[in-house]
């Protein structure tokens, strides 16, 4: 990490996020990871999930918030210099949030014009997208969306992998595979997480709902 680089996060969601990691399985020391996983308009839009420290790559950037450890992708340092994660206050869209003064190039991974023309039905549409673009960017950390219903014009998408029974799934859900969808797709009604994060020793927690 440079010297110039500079990544904050609040109190309150400290210890929110301290509050959920105290759901993970077994004695394995957890730190929160953070990457790049598309755009919203002119906006990045966040992968956040618990990684164990032993699997943390060599390259990526480790800061300590007390007893929150963070680690950042080496891929995505740079935009999220001078980035703040806060826990909201507005009652109307709890959860955890945040505030980057930077934003997306064009040629960013993950951007809806680098899609492939989306063409048939509301369910082929979806498989396209996550193909394309949500699961390369969860596959880091052995994460996996998957397709398993559809509504009418809700869709309901089932979490795998690195994914399954994290604490922090409905944040990856919420912020990051919500919006990559709905940008790329506008005619998606609701979007419903079917996974069985219960499943195993570690309760699903909901970290975020809108």
């Amino acid at each position: 990490m440079t010297d110039k680089f500079k990544f904050d996060i609040g109190a309150e969601a400290v210890s929110k996020i301290l509050e959920i990691k105290e759901q993970e399985p077994g004695d394995n020391e957890y730190a929160l990871f953070l990457q790049i996983d598309g755009v919203q308009g002119n906006q990045y839009t966040y992968d956040l999930s618990f990684l164990d420290l032993e699997q943390a790559r060599s390259d990526d950037t480790r800061i300590d918030f007390g007893e929150l450890t963070v680690i950042i992708a080496s891929k995505d340092l740079d935009k999220f210099n001078n980035a703040k994660l806060e826990l909201s206050d507005d009652p109307a869209s709890p959860g955890l949030t945040m505030d980057n003064p930077n934003t997306p190039s064009p040629e960013i991974f993950g951007n809806p014009e680098d899609l492939p023309e989306l063409t048939g039905e509301l369910a082929e549409k979806v498989k396209t997208v996550l193909e394309t673009q949500i699961n390369p960017a969860i596959a880091s950390h052995g994460g996996v969306a998957q397709l398993v219903g559809v509504e009418g014009q809700d869709i309901y998408l089932k979490l795998g992998g690195g994914c399954q029974g994290c604490g922090m799934a409905q944040v990856t859900l919420t912020q990051g595979i919500e919006t990559s969808l709905r940008q790329a797709i506008p005619e998606i009604g609701n979007i419903i997480d079917a996974t069985d994060h219960a499943s195993g020793s570690n309760p699903y927690f909901e970290a975020s709902k809108k």
